[in-house]
């Protein structure tokens, strides 16, 4: 049984769907890229899987338990979690305050829990007294992804985690989205730069209004002709 799978999901806003019919499966220790054009409802349904938007049809499961339908804070109890591309930290709470919020629903063992955290973000370490609206671009989307994990979740759902960093940063995402999945946990990420995030993923998705059009291994997509000239710039990965 996959760890997480969304089953003929249909989303949008104010009962108007977006997503159509979408199909997706993920199993611990794996990520999975959803690429696009812009449009084409990719937020819009990690949004509805974490019950952020009107689900019309379908189903989310984790483990095999369905949580579509389900609350914010309900899904984070399930074990997913959700990193938003923008207001993904609070910028007047320092660093260490941003990650205690992170655990506010399951407050045992914060202290320990931070440390683990910090050690897989060693920047994090510097600035725990510091304002996060003080940090950089790349380390606020550290911080958030570091406050996400605070729960522990075995899905962790990542909206464009890379968007408007220098290529310093990016690859520093990067590397720690690797670790979060070595860790074992199943990860979803959302990304305009379909190559990186393809190479990096086990499993690739489609999505063109609001419809997977096609799916495959991240090594597929990369060399599938019609990927290639729509949707990575006419340039095949050798």
């Amino acid at each position: 049984m996959p760890l997480f799978e969304v089953r003929k999901l249909t989303a949008g806003y104010n009962r108007n769907p977006i997503v159509h019919g979408v199909d997706l499966e993920l199993e611990a220790g794996k990520m999975a890229a959803i690429i696009g054009p812009n449009g084409a409802g990719k937020s819009t349904l990690i949004k509805a899987v974490f019950g952020l938007c009107d689900v019309l049809g379908g189903e989310v499961l984790i483990g095999g338990k369905s949580v579509g339908g389900l609350r914010p804070s309900q899904v984070v109890s399930s074990g997913i979690g959700y990193v938003p591309q923008v207001d993904n930290v609070f910028p007047s709470l320092s660093v260490r305050e941003n990650l205690e919020m992170g655990a506010y629903l399951n407050p045992k063992d914060i202290a320990q829990r931070i440390d683990e955290i910090v050690a897989m973000f060693p920047d994090l370490k510097a600035a725990m007294r510091r304002p996060a609206g003080a940090l950089s671009g790349g380390q606020r989307n550290m911080l958030a992804l570091a406050r996400a994990l605070m729960t522990r979740p075995r899905v962790l759902l990542l909206d464009e985690p890379t968007a408007g960093l220098s290529p310093i940063y990016v690859e520093r995402v990067w590397e720690h989205v690797a670790k979060i999945v070595e860790s074992g946990a199943g990860v979803v990420v959302v990304e305009q730069n379909a190559r990186r995030a393809l190479m990096a993923s086990d499993h690739g998705y489609l999505m063109v209004a609001g419809r997977l059009a096609q799916q495959g291994t991240g090594k597929e997509l990369l060399e599938s002709e019609d990927v290639v000239a729509h949707y990575l710039g006419g340039s095949q990965v050798v």
